[in-house]
């Protein structure tokens, strides 16, 4: 059962696709699913928190500079590389808008399961994700009005509810549990990786579907943007927690964590302040960031995930 489930876990990216092409094919089939969303997020980061300890969080917090350096590529790279790919392939300006609210947007919950099933760092992830929600309330409106003159109001109290929702309470009631059972739960933890990966499949089928009419009227250079704006927040991520001298779990986490968006709230400020035709790249990122998270956690899932020695060479900012 083991071994099936790791073997299913490996070919992630080909579920995704299926998924995909089968929402697709018959979108009606996934639509109504829209309210399973949250619920499915909710469910895969209780079953993390479960492979959590208090000791993981604590050492996320005693490092300032690493969360630091994720804030930082976050809210530079992020909103300067959608408005960079928007200019090179001379979108409209309807696209142009929603490429920047995109750029601008916090980390996503997706990135946090994409963490888990690519062995990184989830503790440090799900800082980063809340950290750069709080951060959102005042960066994007200023990145907004900075890139676009016009400042967009941020749904503080919604976006930090649904982080707590999704994210915080159900990861900390894994936690608990496993502090107070783990050795009763331990023999089911191969079988976490899998749940993730069923869930995060589901809910691809499910933008998909949701996705569909718009999907058929894309243009390619908006695709091409977005694939150029989510190439250049994984590889900054990436190549940013390397200066920093992070291990493989570090760079991982912040690859994703940068490179992984808050798409949901890009399309809901683009259809509140601006347009429906603003909102397509939203769409566009919802998808594609999940479909290069799907491959990259298959593909890290298989690899070391410290240095050689098998430790972290990682030590934390300040004094323990």
């Amino acid at each position: 059962m083991t071994r099936l489930a790791v073997l299913a876990t490996a070919l992630f990216p080909v579920w995704a696709l299926a998924g995909s092409a089968w929402a697709l094919w018959q979108p009606e089939l996934f639509q109504p699913a829209r309210g399973a969303i949250v619920p499915l997020l909710a469910l895969v980061m209780f079953a993390m928190g479960l492979t959590l300890t208090p000791a993981d969080f604590a050492r996320a917090w005693r490092r300032p500079r690493t969360v630091a350096l994720g804030l930082a590529l976050q809210y530079t790279v992020m909103p300067v590389a959608a408005l960079g790919a928007a200019r090179l392939l001379h979108l409209p300006e309807a696209a142009l808008v929603g490429m920047v609210l995109v750029g601008a947007s916090p980390g996503g919950t997706a990135s946090n399961v994409v963490c888990y099933l690519a062995r990184g760092d989830v503790a440090l992830s799900i800082t980063l994700t809340l950290a750069s929600t709080l951060l959102a309330v005042a960066a994007l409106p200023a990145l907004s009005w900075l890139l676009l003159g016009h400042v967009v109001p941020v749904p503080a109290l919604a976006m930090l509810e649904s982080v707590a929702r999704i994210v915080v309470v159900p990861v900390a009631a894994g936690v608990i549990l496993n502090a107070a059972a783990g050795r009763w739960l331990a023999p089911a933890a191969p079988l976490f990786p899998l749940l993730a990966v069923a869930a995060i499949v589901f809910i691809i089928a499910v933008i998909v579907a949701l996705n569909q009419a718009r999907l058929q009227t894309l243009g390619p250079a908006v695709v091409a943007a977005v694939a150029l704006h989510n190439a250049a927040g994984l590889a900054a991520g990436w190549v940013g927690g390397r200066l920093a001298g992070l291990d493989p779990a570090g760079r991982r986490t912040l690859a994703i964590e940068v490179g992984m968006q808050n798409s949901g709230l890009a399309v809901a400020l683009a259809v509140k302040h601006f347009s429906t035709a603003a909102a397509l790249p939203g769409a566009v990122f919802s998808i594609w960031h999940n479909l290069t998270g799907s491959a990259l956690a298959a593909w890290w899932s298989r690899r070391p995930r410290h240095g050689a020695a098998g430790q972290s060479r990682e030590r934390p900012d300040g004094p323990e």
